[in-house]
């Protein structure tokens, strides 16, 4: 006794197609979220060692090495600025910690093929820089 069997293999095509496409999206996303973390962590590394040369000038020439929050934040954002052309940040912080720069910077990254499975939300990609003026004498 055969059983009829047709329509089985449609089916399990059917399956293995919609596993492969589930598959190549999580590729495709990963390395969308690798890019823009890629490109995050180099502009915030080049803020926060632009923000590092924002020293204190009248304790400098007193012979210390201090940063000056205001000139650090400047410098740091004309950097973000100038160099932000090709990334849309959601969200950008600069931070003095006693003698350290603290760049931190977000953004979103849409699901492409993922988004037929999760819906509609993005992903968070968050990078942080420190840098510290070099004292040299």
């Amino acid at each position: 006794m055969m059983r009829d069997q047709r329509g089985t293999v449609t089916l399990w095509v059917l399956g293995l197609c919609i596993c492969v496409l589930f598959l190549g999206g999580i590729g495709i996303d990963l390395w969308r979220g690798i890019a823009a973390r890629r490109d995050l962590a180099g502009l915030a590394d080049a803020a926060a060692t632009a923000g590092a040369n924002g020293v204190d000038e009248a304790a400098l020439r007193a012979g210390s090495v201090r940063l000056d929050p205001a000139r650090v934040r400047a410098f740091a954002l004309e950097t973000l600025q100038r160099d932000a052309r090709f990334v849309q940040l959601e969200a950008a912080d600069v931070a003095v910690v006693g003698d350290e720069v603290v760049v931190t910077l977000e953004d979103d990254v849409p699901l492409s093929l993922l988004n037929l499975f999760d819906g509609n939300d993005p992903f968070i990609v968050r990078v942080t820089a420190r840098a510290r003026p070099d004292e040299r004498s």
